[in-house]
């Protein structure tokens, strides 16, 4: 997979929750998944399809991170993955994808962008709609840890 196309998704995760959420991430090393289990408790996950590859983009929070950042987003933690935070979740999964967009569309790759869906619960899984290879980068933070994968056709 090219890296001109993983790159702009970790700086548009890591650019969004630093700006909306006063949350800071260590990005960990690159892996190949295997497997459909997540890495987190709430999982937000998005299509994309452009004139030449189709991809999909998934972000999975521990449950522990996902609460912390409602509550510096929105000054409210439920305690418990609900609705609200699966809202959050699948805002903030369609916000990095418009950022890592903005910039992919700068290097002239062009793709158009589904709604988000999000999944929750334990060991719960993500199914990515493309035969290619599949990317997961590790985040960790004080409050707890996020996983990225991202799989492109080509």
């Amino acid at each position: 997979m090219n890296v001109d196309f993983i790159n702009p998704f970790l700086e548009s995760l890591l650019n969004v929750l630093s700006t909306m959420a006063s949350t800071n991430l260590t990005a960990g090393k690159p892996a190949l998944k295997k497997g459909v289990v997540a890495h987190g408790d709430v999982s937000g996950l998005i299509g994309m399809v452009g004139p030449s590859t189709k991809g999909s983009l998934s972000i999975s929070f521990d449950e522990s991170l996902a609460l912390q950042i409602m509550q510096r987003m929105l000054g409210e933690n439920p305690g418990v993955i609900n609705e609200e935070v699966t809202d959050m979740v699948g805002e903030i999964t369609n916000m990095v994808t418009g950022g890592a967009k903005n910039l992919l569309g700068s290097k002239g790759y062009e793709f158009d962008m589904a709604t988000p869906i999000v999944v929750s619960g334990k060991n719960h899984t993500i199914s990515h709609k493309t035969d290619g290879t599949k990317i997961m980068i590790p985040f960790t933070s004080p409050d707890g840890n996020a996983m990225i994968e991202i799989c492109f056709d080509k």
